[in-house]
């Protein structure tokens, strides 16, 4: 009778254990660099793309707000002497923060409330007094924001 197990070096009876080994890495790095592929891809698609989407909305949402404010305070003006108002917007969209620019376009009779943050902009235009005062300034969202008038002008 023959014996099962022989450790006789002649014979190569360990070389199908190296290359089910060899196999078994191959197989996992080009499985894990396929899920390194997919997991970067996961992240631009369908976590950046939905935060781009809902931050433009709540941008205009800010712009319309804030212009709605800038044509409130206008209407209650007075002749002689300023109006200050303070306002609260939302500290962050998106878990991050922006900046809100009021001031004139090249065509000084459209003026613009413009809502920001890195490449993304919203314009809005200030309705109702775009032609007979001039608004400008900026902002940030973060803490009490103010408008103010003076009916001797700013300088």
């Amino acid at each position: 009778m023959r014996p099962m197990f022989t450790h006789d070096p002649c014979q190569g009876s360990h070389e199908s254990g190296v290359a089910n080994l060899i196999e078994y890495i191959m197989i996992s790095g080009i499985l894990m660099g396929l899920f390194i592929v997919i997991l970067l891809m996961v992240n631009a698609h369908f976590m950046v793309g939905p935060v781009n989407t809902l931050a433009y909305s709540a941008f205009t949402d800010i712009g319309n707000g804030v212009s709605t404010r800038i044509v409130d305070t206008y209407a209650i003006a007075p002749e002689h002497g300023n109006i200050s108002s303070k306002f609260d917007i939302p500290d962050e969209v998106g878990g991050r923060g922006y900046f809100v620019d009021i001031g004139s376009t090249s065509d000084l009779s459209a003026q613009r409330v413009a809502v920001m943050r890195d490449s993304m902009v919203t314009n809005i235009s200030i309705a109702g007094i775009g032609s007979s005062r001039k608004a400008g300034g900026n902002t940030t969202g973060a803490g009490m924001n103010m408008i103010r008038y003076d009916s001797g002008g700013f300088e």
